[in-house]
């Protein structure tokens, strides 16, 4: 009896200690949740607010895995200001098991979920077979306008315009989406007479150069040669977190729209005026005339300290990229090679051989983790007084 009171006594021990261990690690764990920043941050330009949008996104109420509110909660936790809910008009998966004769429905619902200052915009995603592909409609007044009942029965000709036109009647923003979707090949883009009738009708806005995890050389070139606005969305069907690792420091890709002020009347604007840069894996993707203002508003000369005939300049980055700079000036690091990285949110010191104290110079670099057309990346100087 001795022996197995023991026992018992010894099994109890056991059991808190793995009990305690148990929650020990949990705690542990969501510390380190708790530690990961996920907020998307970056800064307003001169004349601007710096706006983080992601433009397509979807529920259960096409081929999505969750409910509205989702979407709208992780939007909040990534620090998005404007949101797009953009369903599916005609591809339907759920639709027995969730019917919704109005197709407003999943926006009307994000709209109620939120409860920040987050914004909200209609839109859906018109399906048509390859090669003409997908595209989505934002800022939409009514999106059961853009499909019929013939559309959900699957015989819709590929070549049909008719959901263009419903959109641009409602002076909607149209977005050629993915446009490398189930090509022959990676990365190859087909331009069918249908896409350049659609162009030259002014019926399609811009083009998805990032998509979900892909970022397609050949949609950046159509957005230059076709002049349309330069967008990247997540696509979202599953959850952020899963699909971009947010715990490990990923990210979801977001389009910055550089408006006048947070409304749809400003930002729809700005998206017409091609006012955007591409945020994904850590790199920049627009036209030099909105990204040179981007980069220089994220990096600052903030002192300069003279030791030894060398100038320490302390340089801090305002903005989520973790800039990747090579050195054109004809000055050396000492320290460093001619490749400089400053983290995201943080300062770094340049140990610059100036071989005297100059009352000013400049340090003259290629950011190599921006792009204004394919594998072409921008110039910045940063003055140093």
């Amino acid at each position: 009896m001795v022996k197995l009171a023991v026992l018992n006594n010894s099994r109890e021990i056991l059991n808190k200690n793995i009990l305690f261990l148990v929650i020990s690690c949990c705690a542990i764990l969501n510390a380190q949740q708790a530690d990961v920043n996920r907020e998307i941050t970056f800064p307003d330009l001169d004349h601007h607010l710096t706006l983080v949008c992601d433009f397509h996104t979807h529920s259960v109420f096409s081929d999505g895995s969750v409910w509205p509110d989702i979407r709208v909660e992780e939007a909040e936790k990534d620090n998005i200001d404007v949101l797009a809910v953009t369903e599916h008009l005609e591809y339907q998966p759920h639709i027995s098991d969730i019917p919704h004769p109005d197709r407003n429905r999943s926006y009307q619902l994000a709209t109620k979920y939120s409860n920040s200052d987050l914004l909200i915009v209609s839109g859906a995603e018109i399906t048509r077979r390859m090669p003409l592909g997908h595209a989505n409609a934002i800022f939409l007044k009514d999106a059961n306008k853009l499909h019929s009942a013939d559309e959900i029965a699957g015989i819709v000709p590929k070549d049909d315009m008719r959901p263009f036109e419903a959109a641009n009647k409602q002076k909607a923003f149209v977005f050629w989406n993915h446009p490398t979707w189930r090509q022959e090949q990676y990365g190859d883009v087909v331009i069918t007479e249908m896409h350049k009738t659609l162009f030259s009708k002014g019926y399609l806005h811009g083009v998805e150069v990032v998509n979900e995890f892909e970022y397609s050389e050949e949609s950046l070139q159509i957005a230059l040669d076709y002049d349309l606005t330069i967008i990247g969305n997540s696509d979202i069907h599953g959850l952020v977190d899963w699909d971009y690792e947010i715990s490990e420091g990923g990210h979801r890709p977001v389009t910055l729209v550089f408006a006048k002020e947070k409304s749809e009347k400003a930002i729809k604007k700005a998206l017409f005026k091609k006012q955007t840069v591409v945020w994904n894996r850590n790199t920049l993707i627009g036209r030099e005339k909105w990204l040179l203002p981007l980069i220089d508003a994220s990096l600052e000369v903030v002192s300069v300290e003279y030791k030894r005939d060398a100038a320490h300049v302390s340089i801090k980055n305002k903005s989520d990229v973790r800039f990747i700079l090579k050195n054109n000036s004809s000055f050396n690091f000492f320290i460093n090679s001619d490749l400089v990285e400053i983290p995201a949110q943080d300062t770094i010191k340049l140990t610059v051989l100036t071989k005297g104290v100059l009352e000013s110079f400049s340090l003259e670099f290629e950011v190599q983790n921006a792009i204004f057309a394919p594998r072409k990346h921008p110039i910045i100087t940063l003055k140093v007084q």
